[in-house]
């Protein structure tokens, strides 16, 4: 028998057998439930919590643990003096933002806006990209930003450092509620671009090294007030 009619008959062999069922042999993952699915999904995920102070928790473990600095101030005057202290401690020379933050005093740079004409490659050498977004979701740590409330689709992917300035309401337990906002808000006229944001860019492609930055920004700061 050759090896390949060897390989052959040990792949009909392993398809005879019937794979087990999830939760049949010692996970602790539930079965799937046809009467609600979904439930069944979510309790494979982590919680995100009930109360807005769970939400600020979870939001803040999975931050760390994806490298994303995440900062929960009181008042929009912390967030401004925060932001001005970033732009001193790295050095920014140039930002690009968008004319949809509200009431927020961006630090006093040359700056570029994306909700008008602009060139993609002075984008791409601007220091940070400040964008709002539409959720946080604390099961996650995730932030779903859009086309239509995050300036545009390059502004949050260009610039090394991605600034998210997000309001405390849009902290939400899980995906499920934050696109539930999404729709609230959009439907049936929807962004041209929906993207949910887990963390800095990120490879470990090459000997299973962490690289941030690979495919997008290598820093992620959400500011939220």
């Amino acid at each position: 028998m050759s090896e390949r009619q060897k390989i052959l008959s040990h792949i009909r062999a392993a398809l005879s057998v019937p794979a087990p069922r999830p939760g049949s042999h010692g996970s602790d993952h539930p079965s799937p439930s046809k009467r609600n699915p979904g439930r069944t999904v979510q309790r494979w995920l982590p919680t995100g919590g009930e109360s807005f102070a769970e939400h600020v928790e979870h939001f803040r473990a999975r931050s760390a643990d994806l490298k994303t600095d995440f900062r929960l101030f009181n008042t929009s005057a912390e967030v401004e003096a925060t932001l001005a202290k970033i732009a001193i401690d790295e050095k920014w020379q140039r930002i690009a933002t968008h004319d949809d933050l509200a009431r927020i005093t961006l630090p006093a740079l040359p700056m570029l806006t994306t909700s008008r004409g602009y060139d993609v490659n002075e984008l791409e050498t601007c220091d940070a990209g400040i964008t709002a977004c539409d959720a946080l979701i604390a099961q996650t740590g995730s932030i779903i930003v859009t086309s239509r409330d995050s300036g545009g689709r390059a502004l949050s992917v260009l610039p090394p450092h991605h600034v998210v300035l997000a309001r405390r309401d849009q902290l939400v337990r899980d995906l499920s509620v934050g696109l539930e906002h999404v729709q609230k808000k959009y439907a049936p006229k929807y962004p041209s671009m929906i993207s949910i944001v887990t963390g800095p860019s990120r490879t470990g492609d090459i000997e299973r090294i962490l690289v941030l930055g690979a495919h997008g920004p290598k820093k992620l700061t959400v500011l939220c007030w």
